[in-house]
């Protein structure tokens, strides 16, 4: 009945990813955690850095898990799963006793990765799936949805820290997301199911259909995880720290706070705009132009004082979330649509690597300096790959 009720209303599918994926960008709105994350749990800044880096891993490595539920079992079974992880993440956290330091990691940083990696996967290749001949147009409003989750947490967990909800602070805040989250990924979850087979096949020319294990023997696969990887230091290496730097640059809390609010809006429209634009262009075309704007405002961002950190950073958030909503798409043009889900995941192991590697270097550079220097790299890096990235050869046997 759902099927058939979604076979004449496909738009359902897109509301319900929607409505999920408003409450997932927990990437986006890190800057919000980080500070009361560091005092409620005892970390240091450092610490907490690395809580968020494991959240992203966490990431990639539940898009594979996610992936081969989605296309074993279904989107329904694998976004089921990924609600009760980042719920029970969000709840876990607001138990957690205080200065637990790294427990946290365990706590939050892991289940939590892992469902929002459940959820992301399963519902980006249902809507495809549905949208077959408008790729373009289902990750655009799956991924506008995953950027506005970003101000839309911001904002919630900032009235949660001023005494929203029976429980005080960061815990009350984790609490009060939890009790969100729940019911609307569950009823979103609902919805979701696979259409029926003749609506699978794309109405354009890739006829393809790569098994994980085939994808993984192709340079494609290796250049296109290594843009993912080399598009991660633009955003998240700054991100747990935007606010600090904000007012390092002169500007106040509030007026900080605005490059949060502000890049979940680049990320929204970067998420929504540059899949459709990729539809007319081509995906090569859309992602060697974001990673050429993204080694420019990388740039821009090393020298930028006041109101100008704000502008620059919604600009590389723009460029990083529409590098993140245009995989999707690339990835089946690519790689085919019967295995969208796994082959993500294996894509996304790009964003774990990244998400680990660069807080490392940048660590270990010990220099403010490092983290511009290395999102510049980054940059130029992904566009080499993406400059080498040509179409799968369909073996004619």
């Amino acid at each position: 009945m759902k099927q058939q009720f979604a076979a004449k209303h496909p738009w359902t599918i897109l509301a319900a990813g929607a409505a999920i994926q408003v409450l997932t960008g927990l990437p986006a709105a890190w800057g919000v955690f980080q500070q009361p994350v560091m005092e409620e749990y005892g970390l240091s800044e450092q610490g907490a850095g690395y809580a968020f880096a494991l959240l992203i891993a966490a990431f990639g490595v539940g898009c594979v898990l996610g992936g081969f539920l989605q296309d074993k079992k279904g989107p329904r079974c694998a976004a089921l799963w990924g609600t009760a992880l980042l719920c029970g993440g969000f709840f876990a956290a607001a138990f957690l006793p205080g200065r637990a330091g790294w427990g946290f990691f365990l706590a939050f940083s892991i289940p939590a990765g892992l469902g929002t990696a459940f959820l992301y996967p399963s519902i980006q290749s249902c809507a495809q799936k549905w949208y077959a001949g408008r790729k373009g147009l289902a990750t655009g409003v799956i991924g506008g949805a995953v950027g506005l989750s970003g101000a839309f947490l911001t904002l919630f967990v900032r009235a949660a820290l001023r005494g929203f909800g029976p429980v005080q602070g960061i815990r009350g805040a984790f609490w009060a997301l939890g009790a969100l989250t729940l019911p609307v990924c569950l009823a979103g979850s609902a919805v979701l199911s696979d259409p029926p087979q003749k609506k699978q096949q794309p109405s354009g020319k890739n006829t393809l259909d790569l098994s994980p294990g085939q994808m993984l023997r192709t340079k494609q696969y290796w250049l296109c995880a290594g843009a993912v990887c080399f598009s991660t230091p633009a955003v998240l290496l700054f991100s747990p720290i935007i606010l600090k730097l904000g007012m390092e640059r002169g500007l106040d809390e509030t007026a900080a706070l605005w490059s949060i609010v502000l890049g979940s809006v680049g990320s929204a429209a970067g998420r929504m705009l540059m899949p459709m634009l990729s539809d007319h262009i081509g995906r090569r075309a859309t992602d060697l132009g974001l990673f050429a704007a993204s080694l420019a405002l990388s740039a821009a961002f090393w020298a930028a004082q006041g109101w100008w950190v704000v502008v620059c950073y919604a600009g590389l958030t723009f460029c990083y979330s529409a590098l993140a909503a245009v995989l999707p798409a690339l990835s089946t043009d690519l790689f085919g649509l019967p295995h969208a889900g796994v082959n993500y995941g294996f894509l996304a192991l790009g964003q774990s690597v990244g998400s680990l590697a660069f807080p490392f270097a940048a660590n270990l550079l010990a220099l403010e300096n490092g983290r511009h220097l290395l999102a510049m790299a980054g940059a130029a890096a992904g566009f080499a790959a993406i400059w080498a990235l040509h179409p799968v050869q369909k073996d004619p046997r």
